[in-house]
């Protein structure tokens, strides 16, 4: 008898604390994303650094239901655009809070992708609210938009790791990268399209930019992004550092595959660069397209690199695009917070003296 009792207890009690809960699918309209994401029927995944999803509501606490492939990823969870924490997801699918005990009224939450896909892949299958709570009409999106193609020094590659250069992914963060500053400076929408040791003619491995450029999942040689779906105002292209290195390893297995014995000449190089720019210029018609360097040992003194983005840029005989050259930071190693800050600063700057939205 007593333990038909407290079985009976048990499961209104259960029931009773699930019917507390409102699940939001990730398919809802009133939730925001940024960035290339896949949608399957289930869920919305999440790969590429910088992307973010977005979600108002009106209560005092929210979750969400989500699953990594990898423990290495992190995010930044903002609160009323300003708290900002740091949170891991399991790689069992499962509920983690990501606000609570917030005075009741309207709130605002923001989960931004800190790691590149690298890291692996992120599935968010919805939210929840106390049952009481409800979600409320997203916030307008801004009617600028930018996008980056870039390397490391894009993805925020090592931005916290002030001793050394670590490819854990608890140092990186694409929200404090140049990139990121930029597009939040001017209220613009943000794509960020990079992959650190990636380079335009040869990477620290075998896939390179003009191959990873028009994907929607990164490891998908097959899975193509529809460039329709975002077409920024300007375009920002920063590559070429690690070819920069890998062109004078004559001993690199992806230096052999590329060049055989070899290395490309001036001419190669140029030739190289323009194809690309070309490319994205084919996907972005009326894009202004900055060309930029920096800041680490590519715009040192005396190198060749910002001369051979010149003479591309030049032979393409296009007033939409533009060169910008952050100079070298003269310190080890990737950029650090106050780094790729200051290099936000100078394209911030290009940006307002040469470009109008």
């Amino acid at each position: 008898m007593f333990k038909t009792a407290l079985l009976l207890f048990f499961c209104f009690f259960s029931q009773n604390t699930f019917s507390q809960k409102k699940f939001i699918p990730f398919s809802d309209k009133n939730i925001l994303y940024e960035g290339r994401i896949d949608y399957t029927k289930d869920a919305a995944i999440l790969m590429w650094p910088g992307t973010a999803v977005k979600i108002n509501f009106k209560g005092t606490a929210i979750s969400a239901e989500c699953k990594d492939e990898d423990t290495s990823n992190y995010y930044n969870v903002i609160v009323d655009h300003h708290n900002i924490h740091i949170i891991q997801f399991d790689t069992i699918k499962k509920s983690i809070t990501l606000a609570a005990h917030l005075s009741y009224g309207k709130h605002s939450v923001e989960l931004f992708k800190r790691t590149e896909w690298d890291k692996g892949k992120t599935w968010l299958y919805g939210f929840e609210l106390n049952k009481k709570n409800k979600i409320l009409k997203p916030d307008k999106l801004p009617k600028r938009k930018i996008e980056f193609f870039g390397n490391s020094i894009t993805c925020g590659y090592a931005i916290n790791d002030m001793v050394h250069d670590s490819p854990a992914g608890y140092y990186e963060n694409n929200y404090d990268a140049y990139a990121a500053l930029t597009a939040r400076h001017f209220n613009a929408q943000y794509h960020c399209t990079a992959k650190s040791g990636i380079g335009i003619m040869i990477s620290w491995f075998p896939l390179i930019m003009p191959e990873m450029y028009d994907r929607l999942d990164p490891t998908d040689s097959t899975s193509k992004w529809n460039f329709s779906k975002y077409i920024p105002d300007v375009v920002v292209i920063n590559l070429l550092q690690n070819d920069s290195w890998l062109v004078n390893m004559p001993n690199n297995e992806q230096f052999k595959i590329k060049f055989g014995t070899k290395p490309p000449d001036a001419d190669y190089i140029i030739n190289a660069y323009k194809n690309f720019v070309q490319t994205i210029r084919s996907k972005y018609r009326q894009a202004k397209i900055i060309c930029m360097l920096g800041n680490m040992d590519i715009t040192k003194e005396n190198s060749p690199w910002p001369g051979y983005v010149s003479k591309a840029v030049e032979e393409l005989h296009d007033n939409k695009i533009f060169t910008w050259f952050a100079p070298f930071k003269k310190t080890k190693g990737h950029p650090k917070v106050k780094e790729q800050q200051a290099l936000a600063n100078g394209l911030i700057q290009f940006i307002n003296q040469h470009i109008k939205w």
